[in-house]
């Protein structure tokens, strides 16, 4: 494994806890990082655009993420922390209806706060994942394989309709993820200038209902009204 593919290992694996000044440090850089990614890709994004943006020195991001690589893998590790931290705690006994629910809800609402970080991800994808490509053929399939099973018990107990449980990730990373990666379009579908809250209120209610309601499921009770 080359250097660079360490270092972005290293950035998904081994992001250590910090003090509460250094945390705000990263996530003002992160945020100010994904704009600069969003607008000019990898390749076209410096180190000092990301400083101007954050209103930090360009040695507080080396000091912090020692490379742009090592940035760019940050960004990616939260954007990927972001959107499976929903799942990331669903065993057998839990709930499929409430699961599936909320990590509907919880990706909704990261297209509505963070959808300069889906598109950097979605960038990333379309480029044939040049910086991922390692991460996708381990840490991704094993995440897959580990809620593949959780969800093929549940299948396998009666508690939900039988489908392919990693199809249906699929499902729900492409339909909440369309409202970030193509939020301009949906806005003028919807006769905006851009999204509201409410619209993603509404997106992640008719999701719900339509996932849901194909496995067998009802909406949990917290979100029917």
């Amino acid at each position: 494994m080359d250097t660079a593919q360490q270092r972005l290992n290293d950035a998904f694996r081994t992001r250590k806890k910090a003090g509460r000044i250094r945390q705000q440090n990263e996530a003002n850089i992160i945020r100010a990082a994904e704009v600069e990614f969003a607008q000019n890709g990898y390749k076209g994004t410096s180190l000092n655009a990301v400083a101007d943006r954050a209103g930090l020195p360009k040695s507080n991001i080396l000091y912090y993420f020692k490379s742009k690589f090592g940035l760019y893998g940050a960004v990616l590790a939260d954007i990927l922390e972001m959107w499976n931290q929903a799942f990331n705690d669903a065993i057998v006994d839990s709930d499929p209806a409430e699961v599936i629910y909320s990590y509907i809800e919880s990706k909704i609402q990261y297209s509505f706060t963070h959808p300069l970080a889906s598109r950097v991800f979605a960038m990333e994808i379309i480029q044939g994942a040049p910086h991922l490509e390692k991460y996708l053929a381990q840490d991704l399939y094993n995440w897959i394989e580990e809620r593949s099973q959780v969800m093929q018990a549940w299948i396998d107990s009666g508690r939900m309709k039988p489908v392919a449980p990693a199809h249906l990730v699929f499902l729900i990373w492409s339909s909440t993820q369309h409202y970030a990666d193509f939020g301009t379009q949906v806005a003028w579908c919807l006769g905006r200038e851009e999204l509201t809250e409410e619209d993603f209120q509404v997106a992640t209610r008719t999701l719900s209902s339509v996932i849901l309601g194909g496995l067998g499921l009802e909406l949990p009770e917290r979100a029917r009204g």
